[in-house]
């Protein structure tokens, strides 16, 4: 079988380079046409061959001439996804020099040479040597070269030639993006197209129908449909409601082959969605929906709710409430809750269970979106009833009226009677009331209310002029029921009484010139009163009947409640009277009239030429000679340099005075002893007095201190002896001085400096060093430094013996 396989495929490969070379030879040159088609009766179908020059004679016996062809070009085909245990042949080159005798050789290159197609040098045939895939590479260029075996010289030019991959259907359709959704409007007519779906199939479109695809659906009927050519989707049911169904999942199937046995195919999954329109009208569930409201509800207060049903969404299911007919259309009002899309009854006005008790009200219910397709299955609205029961309830009593202002008389005596209010129990049971009025709203207490009939007292006498208006409040709470209360504002106005007498509107004195011209006005007067002025009512002034015949001022009233007054004389001088009194009464006219009589405070002062006031103080008539001011201002300041000076003098004075005690710091507690006395040595007694470490002031036994008076006298200790001048017995000098110190309290406990600037009377000595002095020769004994202590180791182990003392030096030396 595999045999007549591959004798099958070498024949259709025979017949293929037949048909290649019937078109090759079509389009060689219009002049070699008959030629050509005589030479390939005698040519080998599935060779690519070359023709020589040759020469042939017609019938005229013209020579004809024939021009030397090149490559003759051919397409090879191989099907691809070949799996036979051979090589495909694919074809055969060969050249007109090629005498058979094997000293041509044909090599192939270009893509796929030598690893997927390969050339026998020798007879020209291609094979291909493994299985092709057209979907990877559809052709193939090669280039075809004849050259000599034995001198690679070439013999024909190189030239191209292309092998085509054969297609076979091994490809299955594939939908690439799916799945898909698509969404469609319910209750679309049949037909309504939904989508397309598109599959592809990577075969050969131009060969066969490996890729021809037929769409069908697998699942999804009866209520879709898909075009077979073009995928389309459509509906196939009528009234797709999407109340009762939303989603649909719709398998579609594409199928190479034309649809036929043997193809192959794919499928993708379609989900559709039924969109909303608005095809539902909204219906009340009840027809009459029965509430009830409380009479001492207040406006605003929600009674009930309804709500009409659309099953539609968004806009479509929007519904719009409104009242359409009722007795209670107004004491109700209705508005829509956003939120829940409910119809709200709220109380619009106060509702009165003894007025009416029943209340009906027709609510409509209508969408506020129509879609005119779907008109013919209204109407798009519903109707419903509410009737509304006004329940009775205990209210708090109701004054008659909704506020009271009364009127009293200021200074009123106490009881007296400023006003009633009153007010009732509108319940059933008409319980009795009882009044009061709230602390807080008169605090001070000016009025008490009668507790069963309302009327309002005063308490004690009222001011106007503290207060003209009193604002309280009365509560009236019902006996017997939950004792709820109601308030009602009382205002109360306090009539004016004239009970003030009318007095300056200011209290300023009028400064007059000493120069003041006969006649003139220095002063206009206006008066208050904190009464109320009637109308027409105005101040009167006059003098005081003691001032009235006065030669220096007099009074006019200008009677517009003002007054001048004028100047009676010439010639005032302030040394003789610098300030004049003027009593003045004034009246208010008032009922009944009252006055008061008020000074007017006049002052003599000091003007230029121009009447400008340069002086109102009392001064005296002749001063008397003294300094300037400039004079005392610099013997002030004489006086406060002196101060400073004498001030920083003692400050300076206090720096530079030594501190009697030293400080913590400066605290030194040896004995430093400085001379400059070079003396003579060992032997010269008088370079160094070891008197001078005495105290003059200690030669009695007793140190007393420098900062302080010391208030007790240490007598001298008996038995403690003191080192002449010319001792040496330093030991115990040293042992006495400290057991002075240690038992003195008077005393610092600090140790002493001392500085000695004697220089002696000169020595032959050149050094004072204690090294130096152990070389000279004297006969002092040092063995009592052993006794000194460790602090004198030092100088004994230095004087202490002679050969010490120089074995010591010796060492001091090398180092």
């Amino acid at each position: 079988m595999k045999r007549q396989g591959l004798g099958l495929l070498r024949a259709l490969l025979v017949l293929v380079g037949v048909s290649a070379l019937c078109s090759v030879a079509l389009g060689t040159r219009k002049g070699n046409a008959s030629l050509d088609q005589r030479s390939h009766r005698h040519r080998n179908p599935g060779h690519l061959s070359l023709h020589r020059h040759r020469q042939r004679t017609g019938k005229e016996g013209q020579v004809l001439h024939r021009s030397k062809r090149g490559w003759v070009w051919n397409q090879f085909f191989v099907i691809e996804e070949y799996t036979g245990p051979d090589p495909v042949l694919v074809g055969r080159l060969h050249s007109d020099v090629d005498s058979g005798n094997g000293n041509i050789k044909y090599i192939l290159s270009g893509e796929g040479a030598g690893t997927i197609f390969v050339i026998d040098d020798k007879t020209g045939n291609i094979h291909a040597t493994k299985t092709l895939d057209r979907e990877e590479q559809a052709q193939y260029t090669l280039t075809a070269q004849a050259v000599a075996r034995d001198t690679n010289k070439p013999l024909e030019p190189p030239s191209e030639f292309i092998v085509k991959v054969q297609d076979i259907n091994d490809n299955p359709p594939e939908f690439l993006h799916g799945p898909y959704y698509a969404r469609v409007p319910e209750m679309s007519n049949v037909g309504t197209s939904v989508m397309q779906v598109t599959a592809t199939d990577a075969d050969d479109p131009t060969y066969g129908n490996s890729a021809r695809l037929v769409y069908s659906i697998l699942q999804g009927q009866p209520y879709f449909s898909v075009e077979p050519q073009t995928g389309i989707i459509r509906t196939a049911l009528p009234n797709m409601d999407r109340e009762a169904r939303q989603e649909y999942d719709v398998v579609i199937q594409a199928k190479d082959m034309g649809g036929h046995m043997g193809g192959l195919s794919g499928t993708t999954e379609v989900k559709i969605t039924l969109t909303d329109v608005n095809d539902n009208p909204p219906k009340f569930p009840q027809s009459v929906y029965p509430m009830s409201v409380l009479e001492d509800k207040v406006p605003g207060e929600e009674v009930g709710r309804i709500k009409a049903n659309d099953p539609d969404l968004g806009d479509n299911g929007m519904v719009n409430y409104r009242l359409i007919d009722g007795d209670g259309m107004s004491m109700f009002e209705l508005t829509t809750d956003s939120e829940t899309r409910e119809a709200v009854i709220k109380l619009k006005k106060m509702v009165d269970f003894e007025t009416k008790r029943l209340y009906t009200l027709k609510v409509e219910g209508s969408n506020s979106y129509i879609d005119p397709q779907y008109l013919a299955w209204g109407p798009y609205k519903d109707e419903a009833t509410i009737k509304i029961s006004v329940e009775d309830a205990d209210e708090p009593p109701v004054f008659v009226a909704p506020s009271y202002t009364f009127e009293v008389e200021e200074n009123a005596p106490e009881g007296t009677v400023v006003g009633r209010v009153h007010a009732k129990d509108t319940d059933v049971a008409n319980n009795p009331v009882r009044y009061m009025i709230p602390r807080y709203t008169d605090v001070e207490q000016f009025f008490t209310v009668n507790t069963e009939d309302g009327r309002i007292t005063t308490q004690r006498p009222l001011d106007r002029e503290a207060q003209a208006w009193h604002n309280i409040s009365v509560s009236a709470t019902e006996i017997g029921g939950h004792h709820q209360d109601t308030k009602v504002r009382v205002n109360i106005k306090v009539k004016d009484v004239n009970d003030n007498s009318p007095e300056f509107a200011t209290n300023n004195e009028v400064l007059m010139c000493e120069t003041v011209t006969l006649g003139k006005v220095i002063e206009t007067v206006s008066a208050v009163d904190k009464d109320e002025m009637a109308h027409r009512q105005h101040f009167t002034f006059s003098l005081a009947p003691e001032v009235a015949h006065n030669h220096n001022f007099s009074l006019k009233d200008n009677r517009d409640s003002t007054a001048s007054v004028y100047v009676l004389r010439k010639g005032f001088s302030r040394i003789t009277q610098d300030v004049y009194y003027l009593p003045i009464e004034i009246n208010d006219n008032g009922s009944p009239p009252l006055s008061s009589t008020n000074t007017l405070t006049i002052r003599v002062c000091s003007c230029d030429s121009k009447d400008t006031i340069l002086s109102c103080n009392v001064e005296p008539y002749v001063l008397p000679a003294g300094l300037s001011t400039g004079a005392l201002i610099a013997i002030l300041a004489c006086i406060v340099i002196l101060l400073a000076i004498v001030v920083l003098f003692v400050a300076l004075r206090r720096q530079k005075k030594e501190p009697l005690i030293v400080f913590e710091e400066e605290d030194i507690r040896e004995n430093i002893i400085t001379y400059d006395d070079e003396g003579g040595g060992e032997e010269d007694t008088e370079a160094f007095d070891i008197a001078t470490l005495q105290n003059p002031d200690g030669a009695n036994g007793f140190l007393p201190r420098k900062d302080i008076k010391p208030e007790l006298q240490y007598p001298i200790r008996p038995g403690v002896g003191h080192t002449g001048a010319n001792s040496v017995d330093v030991d115990d000098f040293i042992k006495t001085r400290i057991a002075e110190a240690d038992s003195d309290p008077t005393a610092p406990p600090y140790d002493s400096i001392q500085i000695y600037g004697y220089e002696g009377r000169g020595s032959l000595a050149g050094s004072l060093s204690s090294l130096e002095s152990v070389t000279t020769e004297s006969d002092l004994d040092y063995d009592y430094l052993q006794s000194w202590g460790p602090r004198f180791k030092r100088l004994a182990d230095l004087y202490g013996t002679k050969e010490g003392s120089i074995n010591d030096a010796d060492d001091g030396e090398d180092s």
